[in-house]
């Protein structure tokens, strides 16, 4: 059997330590958000929207939308490498989200890297309808 390279092992070791602070995490637990998956550089993250994130317009909030992609991007660049910070984040909003509607995040760490992490965020909804797409970028931090 092949041994696991320092890398590798430092990876899952910060998947398995996310996991459980995602599992007491106040804010994820405040909206109600779902770890679903994480391996190394990936993260599924999950928002079911109900009436109190709705705006004075009556749709859903966009920084509800935009909680849900963080979330899943926050999972994803700390399994790489832990401590990370965000510092910069961009969002697109493709369509809007209804409430009842139950929101998915997806994480794909591009790049992980001494100075800089870059990542690439899709946000759909139950039907795998695209609600919103992001970018963000992290630097690692200890």
């Amino acid at each position: 059997m092949d041994k696991m390279s320092k890398e590798e092992e430092r990876s899952s070791n910060s998947v398995a330590e996310l996991i459980a602070k995602g599992e007491r995490e106040p804010i994820a637990s405040f909206l109600k958000m779902r770890m679903l998956e994480l391996t190394p550089g990936y993260a599924k993250v999950t928002i079911k929207l109900v009436p109190e994130y709705q705006n004075f317009n009556g749709l859903i909030f966009g920084g509800i939308v935009m909680a849900v992609a963080d979330q899943a991007f926050a999972y994803a660049s700390n399994s790489l490498s832990h401590p990370s910070l965000a510092s910069q984040f961009n969002i697109h909003f493709i369509t809007g989200a209804a409430v009842n509607d139950e929101l998915t995040a997806e994480c794909r760490v591009i790049r992980s890297g001494r100075r800089v992490g870059i990542s690439e965020m899709v946000v759909t909804n139950q039907d795998g309808k695209v609600i919103a797409k992001a970018t963000g970028t992290t630097i690692p931090v200890s």
